[in-house]
Order: structure tokens, then sequence, then C-alpha cells
């Protein structure tokens, strides 16, 4: 059964709808981010027309795991065999570029052999600028609960339901509180894991919020946690940092290039509820001074993921690209 937030194009419709819209742009390069139905029309489409490909991979193929009801070795299976498709797929590329350094290992590790770079996603930093100033260093003010922040996709492999059972081990006197933003088959589980715990007055499940309402979230809250073992960047976590926030990660895949621990926030072992409380409960006692100090430091991390540098870096590739396909072609 397929997932139910997943879109899937069929391929009799793509395919067609892809050779038309190369004919009538004829563009210089075709970028495409992925390599299922609509990524996999533009390589093809574009390489038989000789348009150079330049090809970004968001995909680990364990993204998928978790929803797979089979037995392991055939689910093992499925991951090598998907592993094999993409690497097929992708080194008929141009050029590759993945969101981090990390991202890049892991494709080389299995089995890619083309040149890989490095190429951060990015976010607009300049949209954050009013969270910015010390006024929303994340200090708490008499009577404020302290509150942790999620935001994203609500799959399993997030693990959100980490942090309702991180927060119901924390001291109540705390009385620490989560926002959790986002939309996905867990919605429904995390409320009843929440009432379960008997902390469903500390637990907003808020589902999908507009632009100004995230931006609220990010003000309101004293920090972000990232529980996701998936993650081959994290744009929320770029935002949070953007808002001068601590953040608390799993120690998983990309997520520590986003945190220097115990300066601009904290790691903790994957899946490891205790351990997740108690990076809570170290930022809920902390100074307000001791916060700022981090919320100032997430400024320092994320300065470098300006997405006018992306969008500099992109440029100087499909240039450098387009430059080889004509020296090739002479």
């Amino acid at each position: 059964m397929l997932h139910p937030t997943w879109t899937i194009c069929m391929p009799w419709e793509t395919k067609p709808e892809i050779a038309r819209l190369l004919d009538t742009l004829r563009p210089d390069i075709v970028h495409t981010q992925a390599h299922f139905v609509i990524g996999r029309y533009a390589f093809s489409e574009s390489i038989r027309r000789g348009i150079p490909v330049i090809a970004t991979n968001h995909f680990m193929p364990e993204n998928v795991r978790p929803y797979l009801r089979a037995p392991k070795p055939l689910i093992d299976g499925g991951t090598a065999l998907a592993w094999w498709d993409l690497r097929k797929k992708f080194q008929s590329a141009d050029f590759i570029t993945v969101p981090t350094q990390l991202a890049a290992d892991l494709l080389t590790q299995n089995g890619f052999t083309s040149p890989i770079r490095a190429v951060s996603c990015g976010i607009d930093l300049e949209r954050f600028s009013h969270l910015q100033d010390e006024e929303h260093a994340p200090g708490l003010g008499d009577g404020d609960a302290p509150r942790v922040l999620f935001v994203g996709r609500l799959s399993a492999e997030k693990h959100a339901d980490d942090i309702v059972r991180a927060v119901a081990k924390t001291d109540p006197a705390l009385g620490l509180e989560a926002d959790i933003v986002g939309g996905g088959d867990q919605e429904e589980l995390l409320k009843a894991l929440a009432a379960e715990l008997g902390i469903a007055d500390r637990i907003h499940v808020l589902g999908k919020v507009s632009d100004t309402e995230l931006m609220d979230a990010y003000a309101r809250c004293t920090f972000f946690c990232m529980p996701s073992t998936a993650e081959l960047q994290s744009i929320a976590t770029l935002e949070a940092l953007a808002s001068r926030k601590p953040v608390v990660l799993a120690d998983a895949v990309a997520l520590p290039h986003l945190v220097r621990d115990g300066v601009n926030g904290y790691l903790f072992p994957p899946r490891d509820i205790d351990a997740l409380a108690d990076r809570f409960t170290r930022i809920c006692t902390q100074t307000d001074a001791e916060r700022a100090a981090m919320s100032k430091a997430s400024l320092d991390v994320v300065a470098v993921h300006d997405i006018e540098y992306t969008l500099d870096t992109f440029e100087s590739i499909y240039a450098e690209v387009i430059a080889g396909a004509v020296d090739s072609a002479a």
C-alpha cells in the first residue's frame, strides 16, 4: 500500500510532458533533484537531446525502510537494489551535488565513483533577521514555561515521538512544553502518546501552519529539537539556527554538522530517551546568559548556509558544465 502522503506521477503521463517541456524551453542545462519518475525522465530525455544534467541527491533508501512490511532479508535486498538504481541513474549526470559532505561520503561508501560536490541547500537568512537581535535571545521571563520546538514531516523516521517521551521524563517542576509543527501519519499517534503519558496539556501538536505561524513558533520556543535519523541536511534545523535558538540534535547522518556540542546546543545518541531528556534538562536549567551564548553561537553556525552563497555556487557549476559541453561539441 502506498504511503498516504506520497504523490506519484504516472510514467505514461510524465515522459511525454517532460519531452514537451524540453522541446519548448530548449534549456542549456537541466537540474534534477531526484531520480524517481519526474527526475528519471529528466535524465533520459535530457541526455537524448544532448542537454547537460546536474543531479542533486536528497534521498537515502533507508528513508523508506520504516514503511516496508516484509522480512528483513527482503528489505535488505531491496535497499541494495535501491542503491544500485540511484547509483546507475545519478552517475549518468554531468555533475552531482548533495547538501553536505557527509551525504557525499555516504554516496561514495555505496559505490559512487563520479565526483560529488557538497552544496548546502541554504536558507534566506534575511527572512529571519527580525529574530536575530538580542531581544529574541531565548531567555525565560518570570512564569514563562520553557518550550521545545519540532518542525518537520510527521513520519516514522523523524521520531517526533521521542520528544514526547523525553518531555515526560523531565522534572515536572521545569514545566517543559513542546510545540510539534507539521503534518503526517504520526499526528494522531503523537496526541494519543501524550495523553497516555499524562502530559497532553504540555504537548501541542499543531499540524501544518502558515508561514507567519511558523515564524511565531520559532520566536516562541526556548530551543529546537530534531531527533530524526534520516537527515541529509535539515532545513528546519537551519531555520531554528537562523532564529537564534539552541538546538538538540540526534547524532545521526548529517545533523552533527549543525551543532557544536555544548556550544550552540547538544547532540544525543539516537533513540536514547533518557539522554534526550537530560539534554532538555540542561538547557531548561541554564542561566539566561548561558542560553544567550548558545543562541549567539547558533547564528555563527548558520552563517555559512546563506541562500545567496548557494545560488552563486550553483551558477558557477552551471557555467562550468555548459562550458564543458560546448568544448566537447567543438
